[in-house]
């Protein structure tokens, strides 16, 4: 087949929107928390609480929204814990944020182990099924391309209009903004800023964990170690790809997705004549090269990283 061929099918394009749909819940909650002023670097574990809980909930019988709303919980205390260290008390973002990831990972897999000590493999759930939409999933190309996923991906790209109308179309979303450029402004104008950045981390962590329940409830139906992959410092680039914009965000996420979903397409049909590994690392590299493009003109929030205390000027 050749490369201008696997480009045109249906088939490429949804599997680009799997692979990109636990990056856009984790871009959009990475780009909440730092329009706020603060680096969510706890992703990484963000993600793989959100797999685990929500796969644990669904296998002791609350049924896979149930699930969903048990991972966005998860994703929330961890983001909680994280926003508590670094807005009121004001201590490093980065240490937090990795402190944040170890714990949430070792706690997700002592978790796991504790609940199931003498398994060798995790037990399955039925996952979200793909979407069967009257008349819309008949269309041509972009029936099985966009509207033949799971419920999961389909509410990825609603929260996609969600945070861009909520950010640039509301009260609060001119709120969260201005404290991530200048939060003695927002004091000034009588508005907390300890409690738009605490809501605000809160809120992204949450749709972090969708990301990794995307993994365990729709693209596959279990939890294992190792399974987010470095999914959530991917988020963290492709954030400032995204220029901190949700539209650019699916943009970025969708690249990403293409790529993947191109190098395992690629290895069948040339993965004789070169190491898998060649492949695999394609996309990452790809996204690095655009990431060093995009990145020179970034308009970064000016007050990301920067700590700020009541009564501050």
């Amino acid at each position: 087949m050749e490369i201008i061929d696997i480009l045109l099918t249906a088939n490429f394009w949804a599997a680009a929107l799997r692979i990109a749909t636990p990056l856009i819940f984790g871009v959009l909650g990475a780009l909440i928390c730092e329009r706020a002023g603060v680096l969510n670097l706890g992703i990484e574990g963000i993600f793989t609480a959100g797999a685990m809980a929500g796969w644990m909930a669904v296998w002791l019988g609350t049924g896979l929204w149930g699930g969903v709303l048990v991972a966005a919980l998860a994703g929330g205390f961890f983001g909680l814990i994280h926003a508590i260290l670094t807005v009121p008390l004001g201590l490093s973002q980065h240490v937090s944020g990795i402190g944040v990831t170890l714990l949430a990972t070792s706690l997700s897999y002592f978790t796991y182990r504790t609940a199931l000590p003498d398994v060798s493999s995790p037990p399955r759930i039925i996952p979200f099924q793909p979407l069967d939409i009257p008349i819309l999933s008949d269309l041509p190309f972009i029936g099985p391309a966009l509207f033949s996923q799971t419920a999961l991906t389909m509410l990825a790209l609603v929260m996609v209009f969600v945070t861009g109308w909520v950010l640039y179309r509301t009260p609060l979303g001119l709120a969260i903004r201005a404290v991530g450029d200048n939060p003695s402004s927002v004091e000034a104008q009588g508005l907390s800023v300890y409690a738009l950045r605490i809501g605000a981390v809160v809120a992204g962590s949450s749709l972090m964990a969708l990301g990794g329940a995307f993994l365990t409830m729709s693209a596959f139906d279990a939890f294992f170690f190792g399974m987010i992959n470095g999914r959530g410092w991917v988020c963290i680039a492709l954030t400032v790809f995204a220029s901190w914009r949700p539209g650019k965000a699916l943009l970025g996420a969708l690249l990403f997705g293409a790529f993947d979903a191109f190098q395992v397409r690629l290895q069948t049909e040339v993965g004789a004549f070169l190491p898998s590994q060649v492949f695999l690392m394609m996309p990452y590299l790809l996204s690095i090269a655009a990431l060093i493009i995009v990145a020179r003109k970034a308009d970064y929030p000016k007050a990301l990283l920067v700590p700020w205390f009541k009564g501050q000027r």
